[in-house]
């Protein structure tokens, strides 16, 4: 009996190889390259013995190096240590947490804000938490959504579907379906990150009030980077109708965490029945007051943000000029297309051991077969030679060998 239970686990473990073999052969198996970012060096990461410079970073405004976070970081660690020690009921709810969402809460003029440990919970447990309670609600979600949406909408098992990326006809046509008193929700991003592109919030807002909808909106990709006061898409358009809008702090804001700002009786209802959010230990207290003087930083004025658009405009003309194919989106993402999944390796390796320069590629199945890209950023520390050296060693890497 004991020597069957010993070999049962050895058998049962057995298809875990084989099915990392398949993802080998097929091109999917994903490699982490380890990079640590130097502070004193924006763009840089020593990686090994080598430096090298990262141009793909989601740190769009370069504020997870900037020298106030550094030390207002360090100033609360030194205040407060390094850990909440427990979650948000248990000892987890530092007077940061509470001032940082009263913030953000008035920041998307919505009633309350809840902080989750990433932009992926927050999508995932705010999302499956809501839909779950409402019964018989169907969801409208758009064919591009993030995995953290798609999965929060699956975990609940409710109708759903799925229309075109986009597409203002088809999401009609689905409303369309069920009467003004059946419970909707349309979920959305307002910047799809794969693309650039923008979605039609004021459209989708305009479907929502016809057919009684309520709306669900990420912003991740646009909060720092859009809007006057860096709020994102919504606030660019002066649009308020959104009922939930959802945003991050680990990439512009230069942190890390997420967040869902909406009415405060749902929120609460979140706050009390969301398991990754009860059942987790909070953020440490000196994250959120970096957090806090990250979002000082992307409200007080928007010479971070035009820094980052004529970087980006720079780019475009730099790479048009070179004959490099890219994606001309409206937003600050520049997806410079490479098709082939090994092809879109082999040029990152280029990159990478004759230029010293990181990109990551990006293939199936975060963008369709065909499509491979690299998704470049340039945030405001970027200079123009800087970009015309990155632009000159990408031509020369996709060159043939």
């Amino acid at each position: 009996m004991t020597q069957a239970l010993t070999e049962q686990p050895n058998t049962l473990l057995e298809v875990f190889p084989r099915k990392l073999e398949e993802l080998r052969r097929n091109g999917l198996y994903r490699s982490f390259f380890p990079c640590s970012h130097l502070a004193a060096e924006r763009g840089h990461a020593t990686h090994g013995a080598e430096k090298v410079q990262v141009w793909c970073s989601n740190d769009y405004l370069g504020l997870s190096q900037h020298p106030e976070l550094v030390r207002a970081q360090i100033e609360s660690t030194v205040e407060h240590g390094t850990g909440s020690g427990g979650s948000r009921n248990i000892a987890g709810t530092s007077a940061t947490h509470v001032e940082l969402e009263t913030r953000l809460a008035a920041w998307h003029g919505k009633e309350r804000a809840l902080i989750f440990s990433s932009g992926y919970v927050a999508n995932f447990e705010t999302l499956s938490t809501l839909i779950s309670a409402i019964p018989d609600i169907v969801v409208f979600s758009d064919a591009r959504n993030h995995r953290s949406l798609i999965e929060g909408i699956l975990r609940t098992g409710c109708r759903k579907h799925v229309f075109p990326h986009n597409d203002l006809d088809a999401l009609e046509r689905a409303l369309a379906e069920y009467g003004d008193d059946h419970p909707k929700l349309i979920v959305f991003e307002s910047v799809y990150s794969m693309d650039g592109d923008v979605s039609p919030v004021g459209a989708i807002c305009d479907l929502a009030d016809r057919y009684n909808a309520l709306t669900f909106v990420d912003e991740t990709h646009a909060i720092g980077t859009i809007g006057p006061t860096g709020a994102g898409v919504c606030e660019e358009l002066g649009e308020h109708r959104p009922t939930f809008v959802q945003g991050v702090f680990g990439k512009a804001v230069g942190t890390v965490g997420g967040y869902v700002a909406g009415p405060d009786g749902a929120l609460d209802y979140v706050r009390s029945h969301a398991p990754g959010f009860i059942f987790t230990t909070a953020l440490p207290q000196s994250s959120m007051d970096a957090t806090l003087k990250g979002l000082d930083l992307v409200q007080e004025g928007d010479a971070l943000r035009r820094r980052l658009m004529d970087n980006v405009r720079y780019l475009k003309g730099a790479l048009r000029a070179a004959g490099i194919d890219f994606i001309d989106a409206e937003s600050h993402l520049v997806p410079v297309m490479v098709p082939g999944a090994e092809r879109v390796r082999r040029v990152s390796r280029r990159l990478l051991e004759e230029h010293g320069i990181y990109v990551t590629p990006i293939n199936f199945p975060s963008v369709p077969r065909g499509t491979e890209r690299f998704r470049v950023t340039v945030p405001p520390y970027r200079t123009p030679e800087q970009i015309d050296d990155f632009v000159a060693a990408l031509r020369k890497s996709l060159a043939p060998e």
